[in-house]
C-alpha cells in the first residue's frame, strides 16, 4: 500500500476458548450462525480448524446428496480471454491492469481484436473446452481516451457493447459458452448481456467500506470497489435472473469482524434471488510491482477457515470455489474444508490475474481430488441448477449451445461433446405463432382463471421470507409534524407553494379535512379543466401474458406452460384493432408480457400491423418495461429502437411500469423490471422524440404516503423538463390474486380514503404540469370513478372493450364500459362527458356517430355484455 502506517490489520484479539467452544458446537449443531460467531470460528486454528472443517465438510456432503451429485467434486475447462487490461480503478494489489503506454510499447492494442480472441477461444474448442473466461477492466472508455478512440474506431458505443459482439462470434464460431467478468454492470446491461452469455460474475471482495474510502487503502481511487455499488451489481444479476458467480478476496486488510459481514452480505442476495451460482473464496497473494507488494500473502489456514465459515453460512445449496493454483498444492485441506468446485482451469491459457501461478494440470488435480474421495466432473460455466431450471435462467437464444455441451439429466458437462459453433439468433426469426387461451380478455370475465397462481410461484419470485424482513421498514407510517389546516390554505392559495412536510400531511388528511382538500382539487379541476369529463373510445390489446420477468404484485404474467398463458398472433391484434375502428375506436392500447420468444422486432411488426390494418388508428404502446426489452434484444440505444418504433406507427406510449418510483418500494414490489432511473430515461427519450406518454402511480401495497409524494415529485419534475406527459393516471393495487398479498407481505389494496387522497393530491402537486388526471372504473368501479370525478379527477379513461390485467388480479369490475355507461358515470358526479382522443384533442364527428351506432353492442370476439 502507498501509506505503511495505513495498512489495516486482520489479526484481532484472539477470541476466548469459551466462545470458540460454544460457536465451534453451534456449527456442529446446525444452528445458524451470527456475525459475532462467524469472526470467532475465522479465527480457529489447530484442532479447532479440524473440528470446524469437519463440520462444514458434513454440510457440504448433505447437500451433494441433495443434489444428486454426492462425491462429486466440478471444474470448468475454459480458456482465459483478457479481452482489455485497461480499467478506471486503480487497486492497489492488481497486475492484471496496465496502460495505453504499455501496451503499446508491448506491440499490443487497447482491446483484443475479434481475431485474437477468436483464436484462443478455437484451440480452447480443439481441447475439448467448454468456458471462455472473458475478464476485463472496469469501463476502460471512462479513464482512457485511447479505449474510447479503439471503440470508436471500430464501430461500438462503449466496452460492453464489445463485450456483446464478440460474445455472439464466439458462440456462433467456436461453440464455446462465455462466461462475462466486466466489472460493475448496470441494471440495462444485464438486459443487453443476458442473451449473449449463460452466466457472468464479480467478486464482491469485501463489504469493508473503509478498505475503499480511506486513503492508503487498497481500494481507495477505485469508484467500481465501493461495497454499495458492488452489492447493487449483485441484486441486479439476481434481479435479472442471471446465473452470476462472485466471492471474498481475503487477507487484504480486512478484519475478521468485516468478513464475516462480507459472507453474510453474500448470502442475504443468495437467498433473496436464488441466483448466485457459486462463491469463489480467494486469497491474497502479493504480487511485484503493486503498492502492496509489502504485505504478506494470506495464510492457508486463513484460507480454510474462510472456506469452513463460509461453507456453514451459505448452507448446503451453496457451491464453493477455491482456485486450485493459489492454494500450493494442498488441495486435501481445501476439500476437507468444504469446497465443491475448482472452478475454471485450462489447458490453452494462463491465469491473466495471477500469471505467476500456472494452473495445475487436469490429471493431477483429478488424482488429487481423488486422493481426497472425490471424483473429478466436468461443468459448464452455467452451474447444473440452472441448467435443469432453464426458463428464466437461461436465455431461449442460448439454449441450443447449453443443451449441445449439457447432459440433460445432471446438468453436468458432456466431457466428450463436440464444441463447434451453432447460430446466435431471434427465436425462430420473427414473431411467435398464436397459442395458448387467446379468447382470456372475453372468458376472463366468464369462467375467471384457472387458478389463483403460476405454478412456479415458489420460485419465480425470489425468497418470500427475505422479501417480509425487508419490506417491514418502508412499510412504517411517517410521523407527521405539519398542521393540516395550513397546509389547506396553502393549497388553496398556491399549490406549487406547498412544501413536502405539508403535502405529506395533507396525503393523511382524513375526515373533514379531506373533505375539504377533495373541495380545493375539485376547485382546480374546474377552473383548469371545466365541467367536462373525458373520456376515450379504446381497445386493450394484451398481446401474451407470458413472462418471467417475476412482478410480484402481477397476476397476469404467467409460464409459457401455464393453462392461462396466450399469445395472439399479428393477425389477431390487427383484426382485434380492426373491430375497434368498426364500433368507433379512436386508438388501441397494446401491451404485454416480456415473452422470452419474441424478438426485439416483435413490437415494430405489431405497430405495423395495425397501422396497415386501420391506417386512422393511433397506437399507444409499449411500456418502458417493454421499450428496454426491445432495445437490449435489438442491440440498439432506447433512442433507436424508439426512432424505429415510431417509424413502424408508434404514435405514443403508456407511462406504466412505473409502479412507485423509488426503489426501495419497487425492488420489494418486482424481481427484474426496470429501476427508476432507467424509467426516467425511457420517458425523457420518448419525449424528446416526440413521443407523448401517459403517467402512472400503482399505489396501495408495501408503499407509504411519503412514497406518493416522491413519486409524485419527480413526474411534476419530469414534465416542467419536456412537457411530454399527457395525463396521470391512478391505478389503485388490486390484490385479490396478487403474488405478494397472497405470500401476505402487502395489504389489501387502497382504502377509499387513500384513493381519495391520491386523487386529490395528484391534482394538486401536478398542478399546472400535468392538466388531466385520469380514474380508473376498472379498478374502482362506478361508484368509485364517480367519487373521484368529485376529488380532482376529470377524465375516466376508455371504454376498454377488452381488459385482461386487472381482471387477472381479481377486479370485478368487468373488461368494458359502454360510451353510456361511460356517460352515466360524469352525471353520477354531476357533470357532462364528452369524448376525447389520446392527446386530449377533439375526436372527428365520423368517429363520434361510428361509436354512437354501436354503442353496446362489441365485436363476436369481445366480452359478452348483457341487455
Amino acid at each position: 500500500m502507498s501509506d505503511p502506517d495505513a495498512v489495516p490489520q486482520t489479526q484481532a484479539e484472539r477470541p476466548t476458548a469459551n466462545a470458540m467452544r460454544r460457536a465451534l458446537k453451534r456449527a456442529g449443531n446446525g444452528v445458524a450462525l451470527d456475525v459475532t460467531e462467524a469472526a470467532v470460528l475465522l479465527q480457529a486454528r489447530g484442532d479447532d480448524l479440524a473440528d470446524l472443517t469437519a463440520s462444514a465438510a458434513r454440510v457440504r456432503d448433505a447437500g451433494l446428496d441433495a443434489a444428486g451429485r454426492p462425491g462429486v467434486i466440478t471444474y470448468s475447462k475454459s480458456v482465459f480471454v483478457p479481452l482489455t487490461r485497461l480499467c478506471r480503478d486503480k487497486c492497489h494489489y492488481c497486475t492484471f491492469v496496465t496502460v495505453p503506454g504499455k501496451l503499446r510499447r508491448a506491440g499490443h492494442g487497447m482491446f483484443m481484436s475479434p481475431d485474437e480472441v477468436l483464436d484462443i477461444a478455437r484451440k480452447g474448442a480443439e481441447l475439448g473446452c467448454k468456458e471462455a473466461l472473458i475478464t476485463l477492466g472496469d469501463k476502460p472508455e471512462d479513464r482512457w481516451p485511447e479505449a474510447r478512440e479503439w471503440l470508436d474506431a471500430h464501430g461500438y458505443d462503449d466496452t460492453i457493447a464489445y463485450v456483446r459482439a464478440i460474445s455472439i462470434r464466439i458462440l456462433e464460431e467456436t461453440g464455446l459458452l462465455p462466461h462475462l467478468n466486466p466489472g460493475v454492470l448496470s441494471w440495462t446491461d444485464f438486459q443487453r448481456l443476458k442473451p449473449v452469455a449463460p452466466s457472468m460474475g464479480m467478486m464482491l471482495e469485501t463489504t469493508a467500506e473503509r478498505l475503499w474510502s480511506e486513503p492508503g487503502m487498497p481500494h481507495y481511487g477505485s469508484p467500481d470497489k465501493e461495497p454499495a455499488v458492488r452489492l447493487r451489481v449483485l441484486e441486479d444479476a439476481g434481479r435479472s435472473s442471471v446465473p452470476f458467480t462472485s466471492g471474498l478476496l481475503i487477507g487484504i486488510g480486512e478484519t475478521y469482524e468485516e468478513r464475516a459481514e462480507s459472507l453474510f452480505a453474500l448470502r442475504r442476495v443468495a437467498r433473496s434471488y436464488h441466483g448466485v451460482q457459486e462463491l469463489i473464496i480467494q486469497n491474497f497473494r502479493a504480487k511485484p510491482d503493486t503498492a502492496m507488494r509489502g504485505m504478506p500473502d494470506a495464510e492457508l489456514d486463513d484460507l480454510v477457515a474462510t472456506v469452513a465459515v463460509a461453507r456453514h453460512i451459505m448452507g448446503p445449496s451453496g457451491n464453493l470455489q477455491a482456485p486450485p493454483n493459489l492454494v500450493d498444492g494442498e488441495y486435501k485441506r481445501l476439500i476437507g474444508a468444504g469446497i465443491d468446485d475448482w472452478g475454471g482451469v485450462s489447458p490453452v491459457t494462463i491465469d491473466h490475474v495471477n500469471p505467476e501461478k500456472p494452473w495445475p494440470q487436469l490429471d493431477e488435480l483429478a488424482a488429487r481430488s481423488r486422493d481426497a474421495g472425490f471424483e473429478l466432473r466436468e461443468r459448464l460455466c452455467v452451474y447444473p441448477e440452472f441448467v435443469t431450471r432453464g426458463e428464466p435462467w437461461l436465455d431461449p437464444r442460448l439454449l441450443p449451445h447449453v443443451r449441445a455441451l449439457a447432459d440433460p439429466a445432471t446438468g453436468l458437462a458432456v466431457a466428450d461433446a463436440p464444441v463447434v459453433g451453432r447460430p446466435w439468433q431471434e427465436p425462430d426469426e420473427g414473431y411467435v405463432a398464436a397459442s395458448g387461451r387467446t379468447d382470456l380478455h372475453r372468458t376472463i370475465d366468464t369462467e375467471g382463471r384457472t387458478g389463483d397462481r403460476r405454478e412456479d410461484f415458489d420460485v419465480v419470485y425470489g425468497d418470500w421470507e427475505a422479501l417480509r424482513e425487508q419490506a417491514a421498514p418502508g412499510m412504517v407510517p411517517s410521523r407527521i409534524d405539519a398542521d393540516v389546516r395550513e397546509a389547506l390554505a396553502v393549497a388553496a392559495d398556491d399549490p406549487t407553494r406547498l412544501t413536502d412536510d405539508q403535502a405529506l400531511a395533507l396525503l393523511h388528511a382524513d375526515g373533514p379535512a379531506l373533505d375539504a382538500l377533495c373541495r380545493i382539487a375539485d376547485d382546480i379541476r374546474t377552473t383548469v379543466n371545466g365541467d367536462d369529463v373525458t373520456y376515450i373510445v379504446t381497445r386493450n390489446i394484451n398481446f401474451t401474458n407470458v413472462c418471467y420477468t417475476g412482478c410480484r404484485f402481477c397476476a397476469f404474467a404467467q409460464r409459457r406452460t401455464d393453462a392461462d398463458a396466450y399469445t395472439l398472433s399479428l393477425d389477431q391484434v390487427a383484426d382485434r384493432a380492426q373491430q375497434a375502428w368498426d364500433v368507433g375506436a379512436v386508438e388501441v392500447c397494446m401491451q404485454g408480457g416480456i415473452h422470452p420468444d419474441l424478438p426485439g422486432t416483435a413490437y415494430f411488426d405489431i405497430a405495423k400491423a395495425v397501422k396497415e390494418r386501420v391506417p386512422g388508428m393511433h397506437v399507444h404502446a409499449f411500456s418502458p418495461m417493454e421499450v428496454v426489452n426491445g432495445a437490449t434484444r435489438t442491440g440498439m440505444s432506447v433512442r433507436e429502437w424508439l426512432t424505429a418504433a415510431k417509424e413502424a406507427g408508434l404514435d405514443s406510449i403508456p407511462g406504466t411500469a412505473a409502479e412507485i418510483l423509488d426503489d426501495e418500494v419497487r425492488w420489494i414490489l418486482t424481481k427484474g423490471k426496470l429501476p427508476t432511473a432507467t424509467w426516467i430515461e425511457v420517458i425523457k427519450t420518448a419525449h424528446e422524440l416526440g413521443i407523448r406518454s401517459s403517467s402512472t402511480m400503482m399505489y396501495g401495497h408495501v408503499d407509504q404516503p411519503r412514497h406518493w409524494l416522491g413519486h409524485l415529485r419527480t413526474l411534476a419534475g419530469i414534465q416542467q423538463e419536456t412537457g411530454g406527459f399527457t395525463e396521470f393516471v391512478t391505478l389503485p393495487f388490486i390484490h385479490t390474486n396478487a403474488p405478494v398479498y397472497l405470500a401476505g407481505i402487502a395489504r389489501p389494496g387502497p382504502t377509499t380514503r387513500d384513493n381519495r387522497a391520491v386523487t386529490a393530491m395528484a391534482r394538486i402537486l401536478l398542478h399546472p404540469h400535468i392538466p388531466n388526471i385520469q380514474t380508473s372504473w376498472v379498478k374502482l368501479g362506478t361508484e368509485g370513478a364517480a367519487e373521484m370525478l368529485r376529488s380532482g379527477a376529470n377524465d375516466l379513461g376508455g371504454t376498454l372493450m377488452e381488459e385482461t390485467i386487472s381482471r387477472m388480479a381479481g377486479s370485478s369490475y368487468g373488461s368494458y364500459k359502454s360510451v353510456k355507461d361511460l356517460v352515466a358515470v360524469a352525471e353520477a358526479a354531476g357533470r357532462p362527458a364528452k369524448p376525447r382522443t389520446t392527446l386530449y384533442g377533439a375526436v372527428p364527428e365520423e368517429r363520434v356517430r361510428a361509436a354512437a351506432a354501436s354503442d353496446g353492442h362489441l365485436p363476436e370476439l369481445l366480452p359478452v355484455l348483457g341487455d
